[in-house]
């Protein structure tokens, strides 16, 4: 039961940062992270990239983009995501944090790199680089999180 409450979360916060707190009951908690995903999705213009990145254009994304708003949603969104998957019960491992921390700074840098960033002169843009630097900074958060767990393992057993 706890298992799928916690996928439930995690997954309606991938819909909507703030529907994993209504799930919980955390309806103020809720409310604000929804207003705040509102503010920063049309202060940054977040969505209006999202056309022209489904249809490959790139560098209309790009120019349309408000970088300074911008780089606020990534820790947002994957904050919501934690708060939610935390308060189904979930993130009781020691430092099961980290995997959601860094895929918040790692897409970040993906959203800082966006308009620059090529491989053999294709532009992921501003939606498709953010993401893929998400999922990388997850499992570089899992790989940091079982490097945290195995020294503090030994430095323990050393005592």
């Amino acid at each position: 039961m706890v298992e799928s409450k916690k996928a439930e979360v995690i997954f309606w916060s991938i819909a909507l940062p703030g529907f994993g707190q209504y799930l919980n009951g955390k309806i103020l908690k809720g409310t604000v992270f929804i207003l705040l995903e509102f503010i920063v999705n049309m202060k940054s213009g977040l969505n209006y990239a999202i056309l022209p990145s489904f249809y490959g254009n790139i560098q209309e994304a790009i120019a349309h983009t408000n970088f300074q708003w911008l780089m606020f949603y990534p820790c947002l969104y994957l904050f919501a995501m934690w708060d939610a998957y935390r308060d189904a019960g979930g993130g009781q491992e020691p430092f099961s944090f980290l995997p959601f921390v860094f895929s918040a700074f790692i897409g970040t840098i993906g959203v800082v790199y966006s308009p620059v960033f090529h491989i053999n002169g294709v532009y992921l843009g501003v939606i498709w680089l953010p993401i893929l630097f998400l999922i990388l900074g997850f499992f570089i958060g899992k790989i940091i999180r079982k490097i945290v767990i195995n020294y503090n393992k030994e430095d323990s057993s050393s005592v």
